[in-house]
């Protein structure tokens, strides 16, 4: 099956999750992250802003922010395909642009550099436990992620979860995925 089906099928798959149950899988999402190593002993973490179906991201950036934590959100440069991210200390310091996903504004927001952040949550629609990854077809965070140095992970409903990937020499594995009922550590 190539990517482009895999990806139709992965959401579908992701919109047959009822709400009540979506609600208490992200919830044991969340829960599990809140008590990772990864969580517990990063200062800086990058998250996209969710939209449905994806695993909500919004209560996470809001305990970062309860923590602390310096929370950085990407915006994308859809002419070179790269992500640059931007500290978020405010939901209002967004906008709906590319791709109808939230953005930072770059003029209410400050760059991160990319050495200071020590864990991404990087962003999928199918996850293998080897950690590669099916996104969303822009290569954003592959290119991104081939000169990132820090910890990356994943969060992943259980129903993202497959035996195997169409794997191509640019992408680049998580360290770890987190379900609703599991950390996988990957490698």
């Amino acid at each position: 099956m190539d990517k482009k089906a895999m990806r139709r099928d992965q959401l579908a798959a992701l919109m047959a999750i009822s709400q009540l149950e979506y609600e208490q899988k992200c919830h044991g999402i969340e829960q599990r992250l809140f008590q990772s190593h990864g969580w517990k002993n990063s200062d800086v973490i990058a998250v996209t802003i969710s939209k449905p179906p994806e695993v909500n991201t919004w209560n996470i950036i809001k305990r970062g922010w309860e923590e602390g934590k310096k929370v950085c959100v990407p915006k994308c440069k859809p002419s070179t395909r790269e992500l640059t991210f931007y500290e978020l200390s405010s939901f209002t310091a967004l906008e709906k642009v590319y791709y109808d996903l939230f953005e930072p504004i770059p003029s209410l927001t400050n760059t991160v550099h990319n050495e200071t952040i020590q864990t991404v949550i990087v962003p999928g629609l199918a996850f293998t436990e080897k950690g590669y990854r099916l996104g969303f077809g822009g290569g954003y965070y592959d290119r991104f992620l081939s000169g990132y140095k820090g910890r990356t992970m994943s969060l992943a409903f259980s129903e993202q979860l497959v035996k195997s990937l169409p794997v191509e020499s640019f992408d680049q594995p998580v360290d770890e995925i987190i379900t609703e009922s599991a950390l996988i550590q990957c490698g």
